[in-house]
Parts: structure tokens; C-alpha cells; sequence
């Protein structure tokens, strides 16, 4: 199979890049509801790593699994590659979730989805001004301040205000910066190792890292049903397969085209809480409409206009 082919097919870019942002939004309300589930103290950050490394321990086994069976042996890294897997394990899972949650905890969630949103500019602006894998131009611009506008007018009328704390709004904008960084090192990795392998690695020794940390300072949980195992199973699927999937439609195409989709997660988000947690009186507003206009605007100058080549070249490492 020519994985280049099939990962550069603009449908197949559109609808993996769409799975991805629909996962990750129903992400949202899944893990308040785990919270719940699994008796974790949000208040406590120790209890919330541990949840988190549980969770992604359990996504790196379910890739490394996924990538065994389709190989027909175990997925054990090159020598020479696992720097590249311990370094991606520190921005992706680590780096990004425990400033997430730090910011989380000491600013409004209004404020936290329209930092969050930043993250878009910073996976484009590192793409092309750090890693130098693609150029910049004002087209990609464009396209990122129609998605940040969607973003911005979905949690339009919320509680939000200038007010600045490093601990709050500065670590929500450090979790953007190592999750553009992760995506920078996916591209450039998954040319030396096998992007699954690459993927359930970093996942695996990330998910045990906040695991160890989470438990050294007292951290805890406690299942309250049976059912705790299918939603932390759906929380692991989550994040092995759009990770994954992300990481092989980053490995053939412009970093562009595929961060800006990301200006939909809050979309998905606001309507995912509404449905299963209620959040919301009105799924459907003038406000999240004109969002989603403005951010498949944005989708679609990028995807258009912003990059005109794939250099991207196959390499011995291509295939699930």
C-alpha cells in the first residue's frame, strides 16, 4: 500500500483530521465524567496525573498492540531511536498535560479553551520558524485568525478578562507551546522509526511517568462501578488512535493543514458537554453556527491556498 498516497488524499486528510478533533472533544466531558467515576479529588494534582497516567499507559499498550498484530512482531524501537521517544514522551503526554491541568486549576475553563486555542498558531509558527519543515506565509496566517476567532466566539459571553498568572493562563499557553513541539518532533521522528511505534512508545513511557509521579506525591483513585474499565478503555482509545492517526497524517502532509482542523475541538467540545453533560440549555446558537463558519473558513484557505507542494518523501519506516 503507497501510505503517502493514501495520507495525502484530501478526503482522507479532511475526515481523519475531523475523527480526530470529534474524538478529542469528546474528550471533555468523558474525563469529568471519569473524574467522577474513578472517586479523583480534582482539587488534588497528584490524584489527577495519576488518573492521567493510567490512562495513557493503558493508550500506549493499545497502539503498541495495534502496531504488533498489523506487523507480525513486537514493535520494539531502534536503539538509536529511543532519545527521539523519551524526548517526544516529555513534550506530548508529560509536558502538556501537567501544565494543562496546573493552568486548568488556577484559571476560568472560558479562558483555558481560548488560550488553548493558541495552540494552532504555535504548532504553525514552530513548524516553520523552528523545525523549518514547511513556509510560512500570510494565507496560513489568515487561515489561523479565522479559527482563533471561531474559538474565541464560542465561549463569546463567558467569564473571561485580562487578568494574567503564570500559574493559570502562562502554564495553559506553556501546554499549547509543548504540544506544537510535540507535533514538530512527530514529523521529524517518523522518518527514523515506524510513527506507531513511535506513537505507543512515547505514550507508554509518558502514561508511567505520571503515574510514578502521581502516586510518590499521594495520589489516588478509586473505581467506583464496573464501568470504570470501559470509560477508562474509551479515555485510552482517545488517545491512541487520534494521536496515531494525527501523527501519520502529520508525517505526508504540511503541519498547517492538519493543526488548523484543531480549531474545532472546542466546537466539539461546547456540544459534546451539552449533549451528555447538560452544560448547555441551547445546543444549537447563533454563536457556535457563526464559530463553525468562521473556523471551516479557516480549514479551508489553509488546506487551498497555504501549501501548493508536499515535499514529504517516503521512507523505509512507512506503514502501520
Amino acid at each position: 500500500m503507497d501510505y503517502k498516497k493514501f495520507f495525502t488524499n484530501p478526503i482522507v486528510v479532511c475526515v481523519g483530521a475531523i475523527i480526530c478533533c470529534l474524538l478529542w472533544g469528546s474528550a471533555f466531558p468523558c474525563v469529568k465524567i471519569g473524574y467522577n467515576m474513578f472517586g479523583v479529588n480534582t482539587q488534588h494534582v497528584p490524584s489527577v496525573l495519576l488518573f492521567a497516567g493510567l490512562r495513557f499507559t493503558l493508550a500506549g499498550v493499545m497502539v503498541l498492540l495495534f502496531a504488533g498484530i498489523a506487523q507480525k512482531k513486537v514493535p520494539l524501537p531502534k536503539k538509536q531511536n529511543i532519545w527521539r521517544i523519551l524526548l517526544l514522551c516529555i513534550f506530548q503526554t508529560v509536558g502538556q498535560y501537567v501544565f494543562f491541568y496546573l493552568g486548568l486549576a488556577n484559571t476560568t475553563g472560558v479562558k483555558s479553551s481560548v488560550l488553548n486555542g493558541l495552540g494552532v498558531f504555535f504548532t504553525i509558527l514552530v513548524a516553520c520558524f523552528i523545525f523549518r519543515t514547511e513556509k510560512f506565509n500570510l494565507i496560513k496566517l489568515l487561515g489561523c485568525l479565522l479559527g482563533f476567532s471561531g474559538v474565541i466566539l464560542i465561549n463569546f459571553g463567558g467569564s473571561f478578562d485580562f487578568n494574567f498568572n503564570l500559574m493559570g493562563e502562562g502554564f495553559i499557553i506553556f501546554s499549547g507551546i509543548s504540544s506544537a513541539i510535540a507535533a514538530g518532533l512527530v514529523k521529524i521522528f517518523s522518518k527514523h522509526e515506524n510513527t506507531s511505534t513511535l506513537c505507543g512508545w512515547q505514550f507508554l513511557c509518558g502514561g508511567s511517568t505520571l503515574i510514578i509521579v502521581g502516586a510518590c506525591f499521594g495520589g489516588t483513585v478509586s473505581p467506583q462501578t464496573p464501568l470504570c474499565a470501559l470509560m477508562l478503555l474509551y479515555l485510552a482509545f482517545i488517545s491512541s488512535f487520534a494521536f496515531t492517526l494525527q501523527g501519520y497524517l502529520v508525517k505526508y502532509n504540511a503541519i498547517s493543514k492538519i493543526a488548523v482542523y484543531k480549531s474545532t475541538n472546542p466546537i466539539f467540545g461546547a456540544v459534546f458537554s451539552a449533549i451528555i453533560l447538560e452544560e448547555s440549555a441551547e445546543l444549537i446558537s447563533y454563536n457556535t453556527l457563526i464559530a463553525l463558519i468562521l473556523v471551516c473558513a479557516g480549514i479551508f484557505i489553509i488546506n487551498k491556498f497555504g501549501e501548493i507542494k508536499n515535499k514529504a518523501q517516503p521512507s523505509k519506516t512507512d506503514g502501520i
